[in-house]
């Protein structure tokens, strides 16, 4: 496939899997999913009424039209909240797997955990700031407009947003930012992410249960905003709530049994050359993996089992190399790496089986995802 034509794949595959895409920054996709319309239609309808009280003398069309406006302000706060994430993280050296915008919120999905608190602390810090700087920046604006107008309520309006979404995202519990800033502080203090994540995930039950307190107390002191305010607290709620158990999840999956050592996972490896035929090199494979080498010395690369297989059972004189799976740096994992590292290198490369070397470059073993996670499984239960 052409560089071109492989672009073209990828955006089209980018845009079916997350919804329109929008534009790019240094190649990170902005996608709006399509549940952003149902989260702009809530925030149209419930705020209609709020815009024919600030603004009497406006007909039922202009309070729609400033409604909807409300709901692209909105909108576009949150993508500069979350432009902020990404491009501090992509300072930092984090890759950034795409920018989502989705009902009520947003997301930079952010391709590494990051290594240290401070990287964790910097990305999450920086869609508030950028929230608090444009609502500082339209309340200095507020003073040139004149109240009471379309103008100045369409400046009001933006304020809110950003101060709203800086504000809310500042609350400590995951997802929010807040909660993020959080884990980062406790795992600086402890050393430990784990312990940082236990408690943002204590916060973000504790955040989502004064939400939906807020909502009640709207409703039995009939507060002009109680049904505006009932339906963000129910999404936003759940949207906690969901994001922390599955932050809680993710750092399960990431965590490193204590006593549990790389080299207890790894399988023997066998170094075949690679012409030798790929029935010989299955049979070889039993229980261990298998490095194809080429007769200058050039590994080949590793035994793809499955694509040996299929070879073994049209042509089995087909030279092994031809089910290789080629050895990239991604999958070459240092025997003297943490666990939790090895762990997260394994998650995040698109790779079944991965090459284990010493400090000297020497083969050490072959580590399978399979293996790898099924270790993990057997200890966290």
């Amino acid at each position: 496939m052409t560089t071109t034509g492989a672009r073209r794949a990828r955006r089209t595959l980018t845009t079916a899997d997350g919804g329109l895409l929008l534009f790019r920054v240094q190649d990170v996709p902005v996608l709006l999913a399509p549940s952003w319309a149902v989260g702009s239609l809530i925030v149209i309808v419930l705020y209609e009424p709020m815009v024919t009280r600030l603004l009497p003398d406006a007909g039922v069309l202009t309070s729609w039209i400033l409604s909807v406006v409300s709901a692209v302000l909105l909108g576009l706060s949150v993508l500069a909240h979350e432009l902020g994430h990404c491009v501090v993280a992509l300072r930092l050296g984090l890759p950034v797997r795409r920018l989502r915008l989705f009902l009520l919120g947003g997301l930079s999905e952010v391709a590494r955990t990051p290594r240290e608190p401070r990287q964790e602390g910097l990305v999450a810090a920086a869609g508030p700031v950028v929230s608090m700087i444009l609502a500082a920046f339209c309340g200095v604006l507020l003073l040139a407009v004149p109240a009471g107008g379309v103008a100045w309520l369409l400046v009001v309006e933006c304020a809110v947003a950003n101060l709203a979404v800086g504000v809310f995202n500042l609350l400590p519990g995951l997802p929010l930012d807040g909660g993020r800033m959080l884990r980062a502080g406790v795992w600086a203090l402890s050393g430990t992410r784990a312990r940082g994540t236990m408690a943002a995930v204590a916060g973000g039950g504790i955040v989502a249960a004064g939400l939906m307190i807020w909502a009640v107390a709207g409703l039995v002191s009939g507060s002009d905003d109680r049904w505006l305010r009932l339906g963000v607290c129910v999404v936003t709620a759940w949207f906690v709530v969901v994001g922390a158990g599955g932050e809680l999840s993710a750092e399960g999956n990431r965590s490193w049994p204590d006593g549990l050592v790389i080299t207890d996972l790894v399988r023997p490896v066998l170094q075949l050359p690679a012409e030798s035929p790929v029935s010989d090199a299955l049979a070889a494979s039993a229980g261990r993996g298998v490095v194809l080498v080429r007769a200058d010395g050039v590994a080949a690369g590793l035994l793809d089992e499955s694509e040996a297989q299929r070879l073994a059972g049209v042509s089995p004189q087909t030279p092994a190399e031809r089910a290789a799976e080629p050895i990239r740096a991604e999958t070459v994992l240092l025997s003297s790496e943490s666990g939790e590292e090895i762990a997260e290198r394994v998650r995040e490369t698109p790779a079944w089986q991965f090459l284990v070397v010493d400090d000297e470059g020497r083969p050490a073993g072959v580590l399978r995802r399979e293996d790898l996670r099924a270790a993990l499984a057997r200890r966290s239960h």
